[in-house]
Parts: C-alpha cells; structure tokens; sequence
C-alpha cells in the first residue's frame, strides 16, 4: 500500500469515528453532536472530491455550514425554552419536499453527466439532495428526519461500495442501526412531550 493510501485511509478511520460520534450525540440530543459533525465533514470534502463525487463534496460543504447552523439553533433554543421540543411535519410537507428532491436530483444527475467525470451522478445527486433536507430536519428538531437517512443512508451505501470507499459503506449500515435507535428514543421524546401539554 502506498504512503498516498494509507494516508487516505488514517483520513476515513477519522472522520467515520466522528460521523459516528456525531450521530450517537445527536441521538441523545447532545449539542457536541455539530461539532463531531464539522470536524467530520471538513475531511469527508477532501476524501469525496479524490472519489470524483462532487455532489457529495458540496454536500460536506452544506455540512459544515449546517453545522453551525445547528450549533447556534440548539444553543439559542435551548436558552429561550425550557427543552428545544421535537416537532413532526405533515404529509403535505413531506409530499413537496420528495418531489422537489426527487426533480433537483434529476435535473442535477442530467448535468453532471453531459459536464463533468462525476462518478453515478444521479445517484450521488438523490443523496445529496435528500440530506440537505435531512440535516436541516435535525437542526430544527424534525421527527422525521430519521426516516429520511435510513432511506439517504441505504442508497449512500451502494455509492461508497461503487467508489471504494469500503469504510464508509461500513459506516453508513452502521448508521442504518443507530438511526432505528435514534428513531425510537426521539419518537418516545415527542410522545412524551405531547403527553405533558395535553
């Protein structure tokens, strides 16, 4: 294995110990999950623009941004209300936002593939699009949010295996586990909350 190899491999033990770190924080609602988050996003760009998977590395670029977007609304939410309570969309919301990931994806994989190398650009494009949604869910506290990584998460898998990116594939079904977890505790959470205003 070349010393280029390796050190593109310490790279990914990195920053798939973090993405993990962040997702076990963000289970239990721990405001330190943002800047496992930043951390691991910030290594994840250089890795998926080496991989020729652009739209993951504008991705990793939302990110960090998103990262401290979600830092502050925790921070500021949680001075402002006694606990920065979960909130669930409606159908009509979800029904929109699928749609318009689903035509962004489209129309982004078309001009990857006419313009640039990219690697499944449509594919990474659904991905991509899908967690921008997602991570703004989990800023602002969504339910849901978990639904929409378990499906991101999966297709991200193939991806990965695709560009061999073996520990990260890894990472992902290990995400796939937590996220049914994370889906459970945030779900009592919510159910609990209702319970007390009612």
């Amino acid at each position: 294995m070349s010393s280029e190899n390796i050190f593109l491999l310490s790279l990914e033990v990195s920053a798939v110990a973090l993405a993990v770190g962040y997702l076990l924080l963000a289970v239990k609602q721990d405001i330190r999950c943002w800047i496992a988050g930043i951390i691991s996003s910030c290594i994840y760009l250089f890795l998926m623009f080496s991989a020729n998977l652009y739209m993951e590395s504008v991705l990793q670029i939302f990110y960090i941004f998103m990262g401290f977007y979600g830092w502050k609304q925790w921070s500021q939410r949680n001075k402002q209300d006694a606990k920065f309570e979960i909130e669930t969309w409606n159908l009509k919301i979800h029904f929109i936002i699928l749609f318009s990931v689903i035509l962004f994806s489209v129309l982004a994989g078309y001009l990857l593939e006419i313009y640039t190398n990219a690697a499944l650009p449509f594919l990474d494009s659904l991905t991509t699009f899908g967690a921008l949604v997602a991570t703004y869910m989990v800023a602002k506290k969504v339910l849901e949010n978990w639904i929409y990584w378990f499906f991101i998460d999966a297709l991200s898998v193939m991806l990965f295996i695709n560009r061999e990116l073996y520990l990260t594939a890894i990472l992902f079904c290990i995400y796939l586990i937590i996220i049914i977890f994370g889906f459970k505790a945030w779900l009592n959470m919510y159910r609990s909350q209702e319970l007390k205003k009612n």
